[in-house]
């Protein structure tokens, strides 16, 4: 049976060739081969194209829009416009997944110590840079035995996430434990800055002293001013939008182990970073190799 005819008829109704393929039970490969027969030369360069295109869709598990599409396919070689991938995506019916806007969750503490803004709102990424200043928040994710909280350290010079925790409470002793995990694993040489918001866990006098003890100089940004800590809220409207958000979590331990793959095995070594020049955090950190170990994320 020719089941060619009816891939096309999906594709041209939703537009949709990779569902079409899997409920036909025929490898994409396999049809491409056949649309490229009796095809025009630029024709069969798109049909080849299209299908490198849904791999690299694939490899990002469904999260990458033409701009990273078209980094990654440059990086191996291949040369073709921004434009010309996302009219073929749009064809193919792939497309990326945008973050959701942020909401403000910060609870402050009114009895606090004023800190300073030691950041201002300049997040420039530079990997001479690195490990002189970090910022960091907390987050939470719904699982079905109630919530689990994740706060990370990032490194605002190369986007890596230097050191996260997980716990299922919102005590001091979260965000107090990514910051152990970001000492332990990069050993700056250095004071280093840490930026976070006006959160009562990060205005505490326990973080205060675990600070002070590493030669952390603690900074917050204004009240109610989310993108005074904007590399760190953007990072979680990225985690939600291509992970937490996608499917539900039955217990903490299944939605920790996730967190932790997608952090280590894709965001810090292979993602590619837009503010980066689509470059990976780990691949825009090493081009800047001084000569001393990095270290390995927490």
């Amino acid at each position: 049976m020719n089941v060619y005819p009816f891939i096309e008829a999906e594709k041209a109704r939703q537009g949709n060739v990779k569902r079409a393929c899997e409920l036909l039970k025929v490898s994409r490969s396999a049809y491409y081969q056949h649309r490229a027969a009796g095809l025009s030369p630029r024709q069969r360069v798109d049909t080849e194209l299209a299908e490198r295109i849904a791999d690299v869709h694939d490899a990002s598990a469904g999260t990458y829009g033409s701009p990273r599409v078209h980094a990654e396919l440059r990086a191996q070689g291949r040369r073709h416009s921004r434009k010309r991938i996302a009219r073929l995506m749009r064809t193919a019916g792939l497309c990326g997944r945008a973050p959701k806007r942020w909401r403000t969750t910060t609870v402050p503490d009114p009895a606090a110590i004023p800190r300073p803004d030691l950041v201002g709102r300049d997040f420039t990424t530079s990997p001479a840079d690195v490990d002189t200043r970090w910022c960091g928040d907390i987050t939470y994710i719904n699982t079905w035995e109630g919530w689990l909280y994740l706060a990370t350290v990032i490194d605002l010079a190369t986007r890596r996430v230097v050191g996260w925790a997980t716990a299922d409470h919102l005590r001091t002793d979260l965000p107090a434990q990514a910051l152990s995990n970001a000492i332990a694993s990069r050993r700056p040489t250095g004071p280093v800055i840490f930026h976070s918001d006006r959160g009562c866990q990060y205005t505490s006098g326990q973080y205060a002293h675990l600070a002070k003890r590493h030669n952390v100089h603690l900074s917050v940004g204004r009240k109610g001013q989310c993108w005074d800590n904007a590399v760190a809220e953007s990072f979680f409207a990225t985690i939600k939008t291509e992970l937490l958000d996608r499917r539900t979590w039955p217990t903490r331990a299944a939605a920790r182990t996730a967190i932790f793959d997608w952090i280590e095995g894709w965001y810090n070594t292979r993602r590619r970073h837009s503010t980066l020049g689509y470059l990976s955090p780990a691949a825009y950190e090493a081009t800047a190799y001084t000569g001393r170990p990095l270290g390995k994320v927490a």
